[in-house]
């Protein structure tokens, strides 16, 4: 029997941490946006992948970063708050759009995390200009993603895809199955991690509310 009358809960349901979480993990995106570019401002090339990416030498700062692996230490920081912050676009998108859309939690806090895995795996995989050697320092959204760019081992991407491939899964049929979804969606979220974070939580919801 299929759970298809099931109601998303409200956006001003999440508890306090998650809302603490998405607050400031969206400050965290506009200071990693403004660390990556203060490097174009320092460094002649802040990404080896894309020389194309620099200033003139007339509109840049007199000061040179020190670089962690690749990156210059500004950019380094950038990216990864851009990781740490990234689920937190999911669950804001939800709270202002998802309560007024059909299998609006469904959608936003696990369908759209599971296409966004698909496409930077893709992105990552075949697309990425790829430095060398690689480095730990690779950021990644989730921990299969950072084992693939921090070594180029395809059977790392492969399980990235199998994650994301499974998070589809989960998706439909949590749109069909309230109990059972919650349990794929809780599976997804904890693989997925960190991008994975919004689809833990609807997981999480959804079980407890069965069990209580």
């Amino acid at each position: 029997m299929h759970d298809s009358g099931w109601t998303p809960h409200s956006p001003a349901g999440f508890p306090a941490w998650l809302t603490a979480y998405v607050r400031w993990a969206l400050y965290g995106l506009a200071l990693g946006t403004a660390l990556c570019l203060l490097a174009l401002f320092t460094n002649p090339v802040p990404d080896p992948s894309f020389p194309w990416a620099t200033l003139p030498a007339s509109l840049r700062l007199p000061v040179t970063q020190p670089r962690i692996e690749h990156w210059p230490a500004t950019y380094t920081v950038g990216i990864w708050l851009w990781v740490a912050g990234f689920p937190a676009l999911f669950l804001a998108g939800y709270r202002r759009y998802g309560a007024d859309a059909r299998f609006g939690s469904t959608l936003w806090l696990a369908g759209l995390p599971a296409l966004a895995m698909l496409g930077w795996t893709t992105y990552c995989r075949f697309f990425w200009p790829k430095l060398h050697p690689p480095t730990w320092n690779a950021p990644s959204y989730t921990f299969a993603c950072w084992l693939y760019c921090s070594s180029y081992d395809p059977l790392w991407s492969n399980l990235a895809y199998a994650i994301a491939g499974f998070g589809v899964a989960a998706t439909a049929v949590a749109v069909r199955r309230r109990t059972a979804g919650g349990y794929a969606l809780l599976g997804f979220g904890a693989l997925a991690l960190p991008l994975g974070l919004p689809a833990l939580y609807e997981g999480y919801r959804r079980t407890a509310a069965t069990d209580g």
